[in-house]
């Protein structure tokens, strides 16, 4: 049976729209009415509230940041899979990483690498560049490789923590990848195929909300993947956040974003490589500090500036 439809007041709705700027840095336009009602239907069944005036009333108290934490989660888009925009895996595997091995080889960096998954939604993405990290620069060999994964939506953490997807979901992953790091379901899992564990545990998920400072991260990263996450800001919160994004990104680190996302002149400090993939520049403080080019990552993402929770979408 449907779900009968919820409807909204225009004041109601420009409150969700204050509230959900504030907490995400997304802005819903009057054509995401129909969103707003229809993503936040079943928390109004569940939690027994007759109408959205009165759900308002209830995730805008000072008490309410469990329930505003499940509204944020109901709201946002969680699209993604393996592999997903393959010419800029192919460009990791092809430009980033032979540049990090050969630095390594020339004593220019340690054998470590640090990747961020910035909106990792269920994670596809980090256990894809898990997968290549492990392939092409192997702990066997002395690499020390870890990526942290962040999304805003604890729902999504919960299930990319778990590394159990559809079978149907295999045709993503390159066979030999597959075969290497992806085990097949059977019995009650039939249907189902799990991330080995080793690759599992290279992968560090937080929630962390990239509209929300400070980001209690240690950088900087060698790369950092804010793919398809951009567009659901406004003009200010994009450029807040690339800000951000890019303090915790090495010099001559590069920066991924989605298909739809362009960031030319939002910052002196980023220089295209190739549409979606640019690299970071060196500024006047880098160069009165000393730093010269590729970081040495050496902090790990594993171990946050201070115990505060964080959130990423």
């Amino acid at each position: 049976m449907e779900s009968p439809p919820l409807s909204v007041s225009p004041a109601v709705f420009q409150k969700f729209q204050k509230l959900i700027y504030g907490e995400t840095g997304i802005w819903l336009g009057t054509s995401k009415t129909a969103l707003l009602c229809g993503r936040l239907y079943r928390r109004l069944v569940a939690l027994g509230i007759p109408s959205l005036e009165s759900y308002y009333d209830c995730v805008s108290s000072p008490d309410g940041h469990e329930e505003r934490a499940r509204m944020i989660d109901a709201i946002t888009t969680n699209e993604t899979r393996f592999f997903r925009e393959p010419r800029q895996f192919e460009f990791i595997v092809q430009q980033v990483l032979p540049r990090l091995r050969a630095e390594a080889e020339q004593g220019l960096r340690p054998k470590r690498v640090r990747i961020w998954s910035a909106g990792c939604s269920s994670g596809e993405e980090p256990y894809t560049l898990a997968m290549l990290l492990a392939e092409h620069l192997p702990a066997e060999n002395g690499w020390d490789t870890r990526i942290l994964a962040t999304d805003i939506s604890n729902r999504m953490l919960e299930k990319a923590r778990s590394g159990v997807y559809d079978l149907a979901r295999s045709v993503e992953i390159p066979k030999h990848l597959l075969r290497r790091f992806v085990l097949r379901g059977c019995a009650d899992r039939q249907g189902q195929m799990k991330v080995r564990v080793e690759i599992q545990q290279t992968v560090d998920f937080r929630r962390l909300n990239l509209n929300q400072e400070p980001y209690l991260i240690d950088g900087p990263f060698d790369a950092i993947l804010c793919r398809n996450v951009l567009i659901y800001f406004d003009a200010d919160s994009k450029r807040r956040v690339i800000a951000n994004l890019l303090s915790d990104l090495a010099v001559n680190g590069y920066l991924f974003v989605g298909h739809a996302e362009n960031l030319t002149s939002i910052s002196p400090q980023l220089r295209s490589v190739e549409p979606t993939i640019y690299t970071r520049t060196q500024n006047e403080a880098d160069r009165a500090a000393g730093h010269s080019g590729s970081s040495s990552a050496s902090s790990d993402p594993e171990r946050p500036k201070a115990n505060a929770a964080s959130t990423a979408r």
